[in-house]
Parts: C-alpha cells; structure tokens; sequence
C-alpha cells in the first residue's frame, strides 16, 4: 500500500519560511536587547560606585534640609566648603552631615545655639532650630588640619562634630558632597 501525501502548496512554503525567518529574528533581537540592558547596568552601577553614589537617609538629624528615607545622588570630589552637605563614613556606616568649619578654623558655639567661624556669626536658613545639643568639647575649638568640622541640621538631636564619639571627618572618610535628591518624587532637587 502507498501512502498519499500533499505536497504542499507555494504559498504554504513561503508562509511556513516566513514563520521561521521572523522566529529567528525575534531570538536575535530580544538576545540584543538583554545584552544592551546589561550593558546599560553594568555602566550605572559602575557610575554609581565611581562617582555619584546614590544614599538613602535614614534618622531625622538633617532635617529640614533632609527627611528619613529621602534617597539622594552624591559627587565624589576632593573640595569640601562650609554650607555643603557630605556624606562620609563612620563606623561602617555612611553619615551625612552639613559642614561647618573647614581645617584651621575657630568654631564656637554659645548657648543659644548660634554658631560662629572664626569669631563671626553664621547665617544659617536650613536650621529651624537652635540648640547646643550633645556638645562635650571644650569651645572655642580649633579644626585639625585635614579635617572638617560637620553639624546635622536638626541641632537638638544630631551627634556630630561637637561631640568626641564623632569628631571632626577627615578627607579620608569623605564619600561626596550631596547633590541633589531623586526621591520622593514631589521633592526632587538640588540640596542647599
């Protein structure tokens, strides 16, 4: 007995060879497309690690200026000026604070909370609250040579530079001045 089989027609063929051609398209695109998306991640986390570390806050000694969870874009840089908000290491944590006095400054605070550089007054907008706070070194108090004096903005609560479990940061432990914040949505911008 002889089996009958279709030959199939011109038109299914060409169909049929479309079917393939497009499979084997659609494999070489999506096998682009994940390479080009590693690419592009490998780069950010490359950037990222390099020279813009993205943070996340977390505690309320920067607020007003900062809130608890806001995560924020910093630049690595070597320069450092009063008014900047850094980020720096501190027991393998990573801190963030606003710099105060720079190496060989004079800083004094008196008792109304009140800060002075140098023996003149700092005008401070970003603090709403004026506050010795945990203040246990001898004022006035002259910065170290490569070392920075900082303060966090919420004076009343932050452990900073005025006290000696903290201390003045050295360029070492510096990872960057903060730049902008990227979350939450309603507050992206640069950081005063």
């Amino acid at each position: 007995m002889k089996s009958s089989r279709e030959i199939p027609s011109v038109d299914a063929m060409k169909s049929e060879l479309d079917r393939i051609r497009y499979r084997k398209r659609y494999a070489t695109v999506i096998k682009h497309t994940v390479y080009a998306l590693v690419a592009v991640a490998a780069a950010a986390v490359l950037v990222a690690t390099l020279w813009l570390p993205v943070l996340r806050i977390q505690g309320g000694s920067m607020n007003p200026t900062l809130f608890d969870k806001d995560i924020v874009v910093s630049a690595k840089s070597g320069d450092c000026a009063r008014g900047d908000v850094i980020a720096f290491y501190y027991n393998n944590k990573i801190l963030v604070k606003r710099v105060i006095a720079l190496p060989g400054d004079w800083i004094d605070i008196d008792g109304d909370g009140f800060v002075y550089v140098n023996n003149v007054r700092l005008d401070e907008p970003y603090v709403s609250e004026r506050a010795l706070g945990d203040c246990d070194i001898e004022l006035p108090y002259q910065i170290p040579a490569a070392k920075y004096f900082v303060m966090g903005d919420h004076r009343s609560t932050s452990v900073d530079s005025r006290n000696t479990a903290l201390g003045c940061v050295s360029e070492e432990q510096i990872v960057g001045r903060i730049l902008f914040r990227v979350w939450p949505t309603k507050s992206i911008g640069s950081i005063d």
